[in-house]
This record gives structure tokens, C-alpha cells and sequence, in this order.
């Protein structure tokens, strides 16, 4: 038995404009094998093994969308937000002394939410295999037997056998170059760092305070005051802010004695960028791998993702092409590791297709910006059962409602009512206001804001 520990940060900028600052890469459905975003199917792998309850370590940014989404899925978890990141080994560190809060201590393995894995068996192979070695307190990391010379990872370099289930880690690599990448490939030592780890949460937690204390006092402190809202863990902010900034490599696994390392083969990928995509997805018989509405002539070894328009392709080899509601990408499946600049210059422009999509995903539902202009924004907006907006105002905006289905009940002022199919309402400016949706079906209604200033920073919240 084991607590899956789940790390859903990062914003994953090499796939944009699928992901973005946030709604990043491991919220989406990127596999075309199944409807699972990247979050769920790290659930869905570890589904057949003895295992508790998930600890997920999420942002604070993305905490609904975490908790949807394990919903949607079927399980329940813990979901820990952070105030801030500070790399993997404060997350770690805060899972862990979650962990043990009830006097167990009981075994974690750590996934990072946004990996892919093809074979389903060969992982919970090494898992169990892990679990054997975890349980005389090794801490364990799972080296990815390679398939190339890869140069976008590190390396574990293996030591003496221990056991028959692992290796003594001999010591971590940062990414080589070529020829080392090469040479590391032949000599059948070397595996590639996938950033996963099993160990007993004590012996985690005493290494850390004896290798970086700094990070152990800040996240046992953060833990102590921390407190519950809903279905979250908020750790203390100021605790947490005070802790150093290091991955879990260098914090502990790089100094201690305890190390093992488990081979894995098992098609995993940490689908850093659109071609890493391509390389794990099904393709067809001119080696194209495509989704939604998408045609192609005379087109091999491209990737299209055509979830909105029909994306016509003629003639193309090795060109990615993504279309989004805002946004369209074209590249050179050779150049995507520099899609991350286009991300910077979005940032340095100031311009809303780094961080949003143009659906905005909210406690109550999803709004939808499908036209706007200078004094004017029209939003699709999609009210869940038995949720509700907050009562707010604005000052610089008047709104019309238009129910297109489901039934909505109504706040303006002193005054509340019911509105069901084609039926509408304004809402003048500072007019206090709410929507809810008392139904059992998705309400939806197009809302048409106008006025000389239509930015978020209007709303008042009451």
C-alpha cells in the first residue's frame, strides 16, 4: 500500500497555444487514445494497484480546475495548494509531512502530472518493484531505459546491483551533449531521469533536514499552520515563502547514500514539446498524427490539432500546426523547442494568449469570450447545477443577459426572479447583481457587456 503523491504544477509554455499560463499542459486531453486530460491519466495508470487516497500538490491559481477534474474522473483526494512554486523538493516536502499528520508513515510515489506512459503493465511493474526496495527505506528513482541519445534529459548513471529489483545510484547527469548523450547510449548504464520517486515519508523528511534543513523547517512550519477550505490544504504563506528554491535532485538525491534507481520501459515521455507529442502518438500510414476536423493531401509526418475549424493540409512534411479559438501555430516540428519564445514575446506585449484561452474556467463554470470590440465584450457563459457568481457590481459597464437554455434565477438589486429559455434582462451600471443556476442542467446564456471600460479590475465584488 502507498499514497500516489501527484505534482500538477508548471505552465508547460513549449505547447502553446494548447497550454497556457492557466490552463497549462497537464489539464489537457493530449492523448488521442482516450479522453483523459494528462492530470487523470496519471490517476488512471496507478488504477489496479493497492494504493490510498492522492495527495495532489496544485497552485493556488488552478485549484478548481484540479479539483474538477479529480471529480470528473471518480476519486477523492487531498489537494495541497502552494503559495507560490518553489520546485519539486518543498513540494515533496509538504506532501510527505501531510502524510504522516495522522502518525502512520506511510510509503509515496511521486508522478508529475504532465508525463505520458504508453504501457500501463511494464509501469506498475516497476512500481511494485519500487514498493520491495521503498519498504527497507531506499529512497527510489525511476531511470527511463532510452531509446536515443537524448540530449533534453538528464542521466542516472547505475551502480552495483541491490537486490534484484534496482541499482545504486552511481550519480546524476545534467543534460549531455551529443556525443556523450551517444556514448552513455552504448555503455547500457545510463538511464534518463523521468523525475519519480517511492520512498517511506520519514526517511524522506530525515534526509531532507539533514541534507537541506532550510527546506525542512520552512515546510514543517507551512504544514503546522496550515488550514482547510473545501477541498484544499492552503499551507502557510509566509512559512512557505521563506524556503529555499531546489528540485528534489539536488536537495536530497544527489547527497544521500540511500539512493536506488528501478529501470523502467514502459513508453514514457515527459511531452515537453509538440514533436515529443507527435513521437508518442498513433499515427497514420503517412505518419501524421491529427485531431479534431483536419485534411490532408500529399502531408506526411506533421501534427495537426484542429479542435474548433477544419484545418486543411496540402502538401506539408514535418510542420506542426495547432489551432486554438484565439490563436493558430505553425512550426517546423525541428524548431518547436523555440515555441517557448513566442510565449516571451507574448508576455513582453502584454497580450492575454500566454495566460488565458479564450474559455475561462471558473468555481461555477465557464465563460467563453466569443466577440468583442472597443466598447463592447460578448461572453457565452456556462452556469453548472447548483452554482452561482458572486454578487459584484461595476462602474463602468452596463450588461444584458440572454438565456439560451436551462433556467436562471436572477439578483438585480432588491429584486429576484426567474429567467428560462429566450428570456433576458439588463443590468444597469452599479446595479448590484448574481446569476445561479437552480436547475439540473448547464444553464447557458449569452451575456453582452458595453461600456467604456470592460477590463476584469471592474468588478466589485459584494
Amino acid at each position: 500500500m502507498f499514497i500516489p503523491v501527484i505534482m500538477a504544477g508548471g505552465s508547460g509554455s513549449r505547447l502553446w497555444p494548447l497550454s497556457r499560463l492557466k490552463f497549462p499542459k497537464q489539464f489537457l486531453a493530449l492523448d488521442n487514445q482516450n479522453d483523459l486530460t494528462m492530470l487523470q491519466a496519471t490517476l488512471d495508470r496507478i488504477h489496479g494497484l493497492e494504493a490510498s487516497d492522492p495527495i495532489i500538490i496544485s497552485n493556488e491559481e488552478h485549484r478548481f480546475i484540479v479539483a474538477e477534474q479529480i471529480r470528473n474522473y471518480g476519486d477523492k483526494s487531498r489537494i495541497i495548494l502552494e503559495p507560490a512554486g518553489r520546485n519539486t523538493a518543498p513540494a515533496i516536502a509538504l506532501a510527505a509531512f501531510e502524510a504522516i499528520a495522522h502518525g502512520e508513515d506511510p510509503i509515496l510515489l511521486i508522478l508529475a502530472a504532465d508525463h505520458v506512459v504508453s504501457d500501463k503493465v511494464a509501469f506498475q511493474r516497476s512500481i511494485t518493484q519500487a514498493l520491495e526496495l521503498a519498504s527497507t527505506n531506499e529512497l527510489v528513482t525511476f531511470g527511463i531505459v532510452p531509446t536515443a541519445p537524448e540530449t533534453g534529459y538528464g542521466y542516472i548513471h547505475r551502480g552495483d546491483i541491490t537486490g534484484d529489483k534496482g541499482y545504486r545510484v552511481k550519480g546524476f547527469v545534467e543534460k549531455p551533449n551529443l556525443e556523450t548523450a551517444e556514448e552513455y547510449l552504448k555503455s547500457e548504464e545510463y538511464y534518463w531521469n523521468s523525475g519519480c520517486f517511492m520512498f517511506k515519508a520519514s526517511v524522506f523528511l530525515n534526509e531532507l533536514k539533514r541534507l537541506s534543513p532550510e527546506i525542512y523547517e520552512s515546510c514543517a512550519k507551512a504544514v503546522e499552520k496550515s488550514t482547510t477550505d473545501l477541498d484544499f490544504i492552503r499551507v502557510s504563506k509566509d512559512e512557505f515563502l521563506k524556503c529555499p528554491d531546489d528540485s528534489v535532485d539536488y536537495a536530497v538525491m544527489e547527497k544521500t547514500t540511500k539512493a536506488v534507481v528501478v529501470p523502467m520501459d514502459a513508453g514514457w515521455s515527459d511531452v515537453g514539446s509538440w514533436s515529443a507529442l507527435w513521437e508518442v502518438s498513433e499515427k497514420d500510414n503517412n505518419q501524421n498524427v491529427y485531431h479534431g476536423d483536419a485534411i490532408l493531401k500529399g502531408t506526411t509526418g506533421c501534427l495537426i490539432h484542429a479542435p474548433n475549424k477544419l484545418v486543411a493540409a496540402v502538401g506539408l512534411k514535418d510542420i506542426i500546426v495547432v489551432e486554438t479559438k484565439d490563436a493558430v501555430l505553425v512550426a517546423d516540428k525541428s524548431k518547436v523547442q523555440e515555441v517557448k519564445k513566442i510565449v516571451e514575446h507574448l508576455k513582453l506585449e502584454n497580450r492575454t494568449e500566454f495566460k488565458d484561452h479564450r474559455e475561462v474556467y471558473s468555481p461555477w463554470g465557464i465563460s467563453d469570450a466569443i466577440d468583442k470590440g472597443d466598447r463592447y465584450k460578448v461572453n457565452l457563459i456556462t452556469v453548472k447545477p447548483g452554482k452561482e457568481q458572486s454578487v459584484q457590481m461595476h462602474y463602468h459597464r452596463a450588461e444584458h443577459w440572454v438565456v439560451v437554455s436551462g433556467t436562471a434565477k436572477v439578483t438585480k438589486g432588491e429584486d429576484v426572479f426567474l429567467l428560462t429559455e429566450n428570456q433576458s434582462t439588463y443590468i444597469p451600471i452599479g446595479v448590484a447583481h448574481k446569476i445561479e443556476n437552480p436547475g439540473k442542467v448547464d444553464l447557458e446564456l449569452i451575456e453582452v457587456q458595453s461600456g467604456s471600460y470592460l477590463h476584469n479590475d471592474d468588478i466589485v465584488r459584494l
